[in-house]
């Protein structure tokens, strides 16, 4: 069972995690969703298309323009309040490496903590612990917070991945962060090349295989793109076949831009795997 804010999630229903970036320069939506309105339309866009958390940043992961901890506090703390607020079941996750930044968010209603960094700041999940808020626990290769992996090198990609992912999940439970609450992320493109993460792709199972609930974060990512060939914004078909190949392995939780593709993926892999039925069921009855 997987327990965020006032949701569970049994072990095969898949769940939606939609994307909003409280960021002037985010690499997919180029600030689109920076200002206030357009981000809460956004929210209840990804709400009624089948979202369940909804995942807000305040800086973008590539490099870029600095920004402090007080300014990625105020591009999303008003605004978790805010989604809060107008949806109180909707499980709300923050993307942020900082603790500052998660104990201000949890104070303001969010439910989960997205450490994309992979625990550079070991004190954030001493926040989600005091606070009751889920973790989830990525690799991120050792890397800097938005830097970009150099000729970064691997003897297995998935051991590094399991020995760093279970590490921090270990870690978190031991602080006590609920065990329910807990995901772990092979951090797809953080810390690695095309190749590595086509090949976490291609071993997701063994991921799955420990128990932790697995989230993936896909949508429109370089090592999509250069597997296809295809620049930000015709990556789509890429990320849906990976989306599928990934919850054909088991991956529970799905971080994405484009909620209703997603969710008809989901939908027909589930009902291929047995577990879920037909929307429709007439054919050859009649």
């Amino acid at each position: 069972m997987l327990r965020l804010g006032r949701r569970e999630f049994d072990a095969h229903e898949p769940v939606i995690m939609a994307i909003v970036n409280r960021t002037p320069d985010s690499f997919y939506d180029r600030g689109s969703t920076f200002q206030d309105e357009p981000a809460l339309a956004r929210v209840e866009q990804a709400v009624a298309e089948g979202a369940a958390i909804i995942d807000i940043g305040g800086v973008k992961a590539g490099p870029g323009e600095e920004v402090t901890a007080e300014e990625e506090a105020r591009r999303t703390v008003g605004f978790v309040a805010e989604v809060r607020r107008r949806h109180p079941d909707v499980v709300i996750s923050v993307d942020t490496w900082r603790h500052e930044v998660g104990e201000a968010v949890c104070e303001a209603g969010a439910d989960l903590l997205n450490d994309a960094w992979g625990g550079v700041d070991p004190k954030l999940a001493e926040v989600a612990a005091r606070h009751g808020a889920g973790l989830v626990c990525t690799h991120a290769g050792g890397v800097e917070p938005r830097t970009r992996p150099h000729r970064t090198t691997y003897d297995d990609v998935m051991a590094d991945i399991l020995r760093v992912t279970l590490g921090l999940a270990e870690r978190a439970a031991a602080l006590g962060v609920r065990r329910d609450g807990i995901m772990i992320d092979p951090g797809h493109d953080f810390g690695k090349n095309t190749r590595h993460s086509l090949e976490a792709t291609r071993r997701l199972g063994e991921m799955a295989a420990t128990g932790w609930p697995v989230l993936v974060s896909l949508s429109n990512k370089d090592f999509v793109g250069e597997t296809l060939d295809k620049p930000v914004k015709e990556r789509l078909l890429g990320t849906l076949a990976t989306t599928a190949v990934s919850a054909w392995l088991g991956a529970r939780v799905y971080r994405v831009h484009e909620v209703a593709e997603t969710k008809q993926v989901l939908d027909m892999v589930a009902s291929i795997a047995g577990h879920r039925p037909p929307a429709v069921a007439r054919r050859g009855l009649a």
